[in-house]
């Protein structure tokens, strides 16, 4: 397994460790409730540094971009960020990422861990087999670490550690500023739905900021939140995970992210499928269920409506702010509309009714 540059700092700290996406990770440290409470309460501080980074730079990197990814980059300015996916010819989706816009002749992609590889190949494929020339595509993952600090009190604890005016960075933008003595990428962004910011620094410095936040972050609430944390804060929100919402045989219409298809922004990889998908309806679609009897949802667990399996969850768990079992479903369009549906649990039917996302 890969190891991030905090590993160390991790198992000190005593935190359980566990394989993800190849990396070995801190999973939890006090409990994921407390975690998971703190962070929407206080703040949390995750290691997110298995994350990849790719950069794409050259004079025609915003086209390539714009034909790679389902999003409109030419509506990017510099300094902004764009929730965005790449897709193949059929509609799949090879990765969901965040694109960063330094300028139009140089963007950096933040990707998923497991995919980095893939990913980085499959732009790589597309460049040559395009007619976009004079581009160059760098993995830069080894050379970054990723903190995320995440809560209501993440800019008050960030503001400490730097000159820079956090409030002049707006949600879903970006700005390069020392932070602690270190030159880094601060970004108002994460994956918690509580306001925080996403820190890309040289790995070699990782240990010193996290120890320099931690500190400061102290009598603000401040805990080291682990991956247990990130899963039950994001799934609260709705926000997709690859592999589980997100995947080559689930198109992003299907998944609600049709707010970043732009259908009508010129050609794309994968847009004639999307197209076609839109103008006949999709057979599936991405619903939301909370549990109204005992019982905790887990992927791949059927989904009923009307006695017939229509479905299945692609992510579940008990939600701790909710204290109620709550899941994201693929199910069947026709299904869609209904609000009683059954998740069996152990070859027990559980009654769940839909409701409307995000769940908190």
């Amino acid at each position: 397994m890969q190891k991030t540059p905090l590993n160390s700092v991790h198992r000190s700290a005593g935190a359980r460790l566990v394989e993800f996406g190849g990396w070995e990770m801190p999973v939890q440290y006090a409990g994921v409730i407390a975690e998971h409470l703190a962070v929407r309460q206080h703040a949390g501080l995750f290691d997110v540094s298995h994350m990849g980074e790719v950069e794409v730079v050259g004079a025609q990197a915003e086209a390539f971009l714009q034909y790679a990814t389902i999003n409109d980059v030419g509506a990017l300015a510099d300094g902004q960020v764009q929730y965005t996916a790449l897709c193949y010819a059929h509609g799949g989706i090879v990765d969901d990422l965040t694109l960063y816009r330094f300028s139009a002749e140089h963007f950096l992609l933040c990707v998923n861990a497991a995919n980095i590889e893939k990913d980085h190949q499959w732009l790589q494929t597309l460049l040559e087999k395009s007619s976009f020339s004079e581009l160059q595509l760098t993995d830069r993952s080894a050379e970054y670490a990723q903190l995320a600090l995440q809560g209501p009190h993440a800019a008050r604890i960030l503001q400490t550690l730097t000159h820079c005016d956090l409030t002049t960075i707006k949600t879903y933008w970006f700005r390069q500023a020392r932070v602690a003595d270190i030159d880094l990428i601060v970004s108002r962004t994460g994956y918690t739905g509580e306001d925080g910011f996403e820190l890309y620094l040289p790995a070699d410095a990782a240990e010193s900021l996290w120890h320099r936040l931690m500190t400061a972050g102290r009598d603000d609430g401040l805990v080291p939140v682990g991956l247990g944390a990130r899963d039950t804060l994001r799934l609260e929100k709705a926000y997709a995970l690859y592999g589980h919402e997100l995947s080559a045989e689930i198109l992003p219409l299907e998944a609600r992210l049709g707010w970043v298809t732009k259908l009508n922004k010129g050609d794309f990889v994968g847009r004639d499928a999307l197209v076609k998908a839109k103008q006949d309806g999709v057979t599936r679609v991405l619903i939301g269920l909370k549990l109204t009897e005992a019982g905790v949802p887990r992927e791949r667990y059927p989904v009923l409506c009307a006695g017939r399996q229509v479905g299945y969850v692609t992510s579940g768990t008990m939600s701790p702010s909710l204290r109620q079992g709550i899941a994201l479903a693929l199910v069947e369009s026709d299904a869609a509309s209904a609000e009683s549906f059954e998740v069996i649990i152990r070859q027990r039917h559980v009654a769940a009714q839909k409701v409307k996302l995000p769940f908190v």
